[in-house]
């Protein structure tokens, strides 16, 4: 079973907690000493022990100053920085609308060469059409009631898609059948997005699995989408927050999840078959 991507993210904090308390301990301190050395009200110091309060740079290195410990404070901010990084809450990324979000992953997808994409619920980014990224990031701006620039959203997402056609990078992309069939937009939008999965699912450099709801006896369960980009780093989407994972043991654990997913996928003649199963149904309801 993989980790809860907010539990690993705690424990990342927690160790940079105990880190800091080890250090006060080392130096002989009580927490109301160390409080009084820094200049802060106690209560804080326990906040930061017990992983309660993230501790800025600032306080990093005062704690350290004050247990003569200065040397250690470069690296106890690299750790929390990192800890921070792991969770990251959409409310904060999308404050100013969708756009900045989308641009902010350019340099990561040029970088990357595999991606290894699973999706439960929607169509993977690097696949969206125009008119379903419109749809559903129109959706995402209503619902966190955002500053509204869909539009340019849009525009950027499709712009980071052309990676897709460009360079060395190869796609291994594992969808649910379920993402076939949950409307996203009216059903014109819905059957122009199922036909481009029938193109783009032909490039070379993409493998396309779509996982059938009539598959038997799962390996493994459905879960939250996730992209793992190389060996380097797993960002897994939820509904409040992204979680962006760098621990070898973990980016291993979520490889072998997907490895499992790829297996029990159909490809080639026979995931077309449920796309254009899909796109029939979608007639039907039209008629």
């Amino acid at each position: 079973m993989t980790k809860s991507p907010s539990s690993s993210a705690q424990a990342a904090r927690e160790a940079v907690a105990m880190r800091l308390r080890e250090i006060r301990l080392d130096a002989g301190l009580t927490g109301r000493e160390l409080a009084f050395r820094a200049g802060w009200h106690p209560a804080k110091t326990s906040r930061i022990e017990n992983a309660r309060t993230p501790p800025s740079d600032a306080d990093v290195r005062r704690w350290c100053a004050a247990c003569d410990a200065v040397d250690q404070a470069a690296d106890i901010i690299a750790a929390s920085r990192t800890a921070h990084s792991m969770w990251t809450e959409w409310r904060r990324t999308q404050r100013t609308g969708l756009r900045r979000l989308q641009e902010s992953y350019v340099s990561l997808f040029q970088e990357t060469r595999l991606f290894r994409v699973y999706a439960s619920h929607l169509v993977p980014g690097l696949l969206q059409t125009e008119g379903y990224a419109t749809a559903l990031l129109s959706s995402i701006t209503k619902f966190r009631h955002i500053p509204d620039d869909v539009e340019d959203a849009v525009k950027a997402r499709l712009a980071r898609s052309r990676v897709l056609q460009q360079g060395d990078h190869r796609f291994a992309l594992v969808i649910e059948e379920s993402v076939l069939r949950y409307q996203i937009g009216d059903a014109a939008t819905m059957a122009g997005q199922l036909g481009h999965l029938l193109s783009v699912g032909s490039l070379p450099s993409v493998s396309l699995g779509v996982i059938p709801f009539a598959t038997g006896a799962r390996r493994v369960w459905p879960m939250e989408t996730f992209h793992v980009y190389d060996e380097d780093l797993v960002s897994v989407e939820l509904l409040s927050a992204r979680a962006t994972i760098r621990q070898p043991t973990e980016i291993g654990l979520y490889a072998k999840a997907f490895g499992e997913l790829s297996r029990m996928a159909l490809y080639g003649a026979s995931a077309r078959s449920l796309i254009v199963s899909a796109i029939e149904a979608l007639d039907d309801i039209c008629t």
